[in-house]
């Protein structure tokens, strides 16, 4: 009682300020972002019980005071779009904290935990270093309610058994519903579909996250798709890791921008996330048509085993590439193949000439054929421009947002993303390149996160808000992470807290796990 009777009478007092009560933290001498985009000052913040109570001039006694004289703090980052679906097996998550992640949305490109409760169970029982918050992801839904990957509609019982698995979704506390209409079987599913599902989340409020059907040439047709279905759902819509892949999609930056401004002009509240990489990475199933995919690996072999059918599949995947501007797969690189970890940093002609003897064409589409035929691997794929991803970062409703996961030092060769997109962003684009400023940058991390996903109290450095914080210098963040040589931590970053707790203190991972589940507000 006495902390609430604190906090009321904190957030009648103005920015600067006295406190004089006992602290569980006191940071001083920082240049404080506080998330709104508003401009920096110089002050100190207190915190009690996991909450902010005091920002500005702060005195009084604490049982941890940090000194943060030279670097800025901030709002712990929030990470709009992770694959952490398996985060309960690395509940250090430190690659997210190294960069300045304190919260991380998962299930993203229609892939999840269909039983949320579940989910969440497991994730305080792991002790957890960050907040996790969930998407409900359509494609796990799909395959759920319909028994497998099929090339057809879903019948009216399977629709409405994936209706109420959506339904039980946002009540046990997802911030909204994913799709991945590139992925199988999310690529199966006509968009009526998808609307009906969607309604369901806008009832509870949620967010609409797509990766949408097409990021090449045919990027407007999927966005006609993305913008009906916010529009008939009535749905908040949020697109996915914006991007133009292929160099035949390059340079269509400003005609993406103004049809989704249009949009928004319209009445559609939509938004959308990028990370600081000009290459992709998902599976390199993606190489192959989707129709090859139906149903299980042993279809997928048998298919491969007559010759007719073979001969069409690759007849598709030559399509595919031609119709993006390449020759050949020299853009694509292996991060995880488990069958024969060797050819793991590899491109697909060097693996190719590595187990076949050749990089022919030939022979590097036979490897991908292979390789998704013994289990299937993942790559990252150098599809993207320069330019086009700096002329997305500017655009205001563009959040950061890492599309990577919880790793392991040394395991696979995965894409830098999970290790240092935030640093990048804040290194290259704000401090190097001066594209967004420090404070606008901090704003796409954390409050047009939080508002967007509906996380009450987090994403700023408010009286009454959650206490996760990072303190960081702007001067040294550095993200030594490469394509090359992924796993390394980002730099720069001294102090993360979460919930008020430290979780990185004067640099060093703390054995502290205050995080845990985060329900939609």
């Amino acid at each position: 009682m006495r902390l609430l009777t604190l906090l009321f009478s904190a957030a009648l007092l103005p920015m600067s300020m006295t406190w004089a009560a006992d602290l569980d933290v006191l940071i001083t001498n920082g240049r404080i972002v506080d998330g709104t985009g508003a401009e920096a000052k110089a002050g100190s913040v207190g915190i009690k019980d996991g909450r902010v109570v005091a920002v500005g001039e702060v005195k009084g006694d604490a049982t941890t005071t940090i000194d943060a004289k030279g670097q800025v703090v901030a709002p712990g980052f929030i990470d709009v779009h992770t694959h952490s679906e398996k985060i309960s097996d690395v509940p250090a998550a430190e690659n997210f904290l190294r960069m300045g992640v304190t919260t991380i949305i998962t299930g993203n490109c229609g892939m999840s935990r269909t039983n949320v409760a579940e989910f969440f169970d497991e994730i305080n029982k792991a002790g957890m270093t960050l907040n996790v918050a969930t998407l409900i992801g359509h494609g796990s839904v799909r395959e759920e309610g319909m028994g497998g990957k099929f090339i057809r509609a879903p019948s009216e019982a399977q629709l409405a058994k994936m209706k109420g698995i959506v339904e039980q979704a946002m009540k046990d506390g997802a911030v909204g519903m994913s799709t991945g209409l590139i992925y199988v079987p999310g690529s199966f599913a006509k968009t009526e579909e998808i609307i009906e599902l969607a309604k369901v989340v806008a009832q509870h409020d949620g967010v609409y996250a797509s990766h949408i059907r097409h990021e090449t040439v045919k990027i407007f047709d999927a966005l006609d798709e993305f913008t009906r279905v916010a529009r008939e759902a009535k749905v908040r819509a949020e697109l996915s890791h914006i991007k133009l892949s292929g160099p035949t999609a390059w340079g269509k930056t400003g005609e993406v921008l103004s049809y989704l401004d249009k949009a928004r002009a319209e009445g559609l509240k939509i938004t959308h996330d990028l990370y600081g990489y000009t290459a992709s990475s998902t599976g390199l199933r993606q190489t192959i048509p989707d129709s090859a995919l139906e149903g299980t690996r042993d279809d997928y072999a048998a298919r491969l085993a007559d010759p007719k059918k073979k001969a069409k599949i690759i007849e598709g995947m030559l399509e595919i590439l031609h119709r993006s501007g390449r020759k050949d797969y020299s853009y694509a690189v292996v991060a995880r193949f488990v069958t024969d970890p060797s050819l793991n940093g590899l491109t697909i002609p060097e693996a190719a000439k590595k187990v076949r003897g050749s990089d022919s064409l030939e022979d590097q589409i036979e490897l991908l054929l292979d390789i998704e035929k013994r289990g299937g691997g993942s790559g990252v794929f150098h599809g993207m421009n320069e330019d086009d991803l700096t002329e997305f970062l500017k655009h205001p409703l563009t959040m950061i947002a890492s599309d990577g996961g919880p790793r392991k030092l040394g395991e696979d060769v995965p894409h830098p993303r999970s290790y240092g997109n935030n640093a990048r962003i804040l290194g290259r684009y704000v401090r190097e390149k001066k594209v967004i400023g420090l404070e606008e940058a901090v704003r796409r991390m954390t409050s047009l996160p939080a508002e967007t996903f509906r996380l009450k109290g987090r994403g700023v450095l408010k009286v009454g808000a959650s206490a996760d914080v990072v303190i960081f210098d702007p001067d040294k963040i550095a993200d030594p992470s490469t394509f090359n040589d992924p796993h390394h931590y980002s730099e720069g970053f001294s102090e993360v807290l979460v919930n008020g707790v430290p979780v990185i203190r004067e640099g060093k991972l703390t054995e502290a796990r205050p995080g845990g589940a985060l329900r939609k507000s």
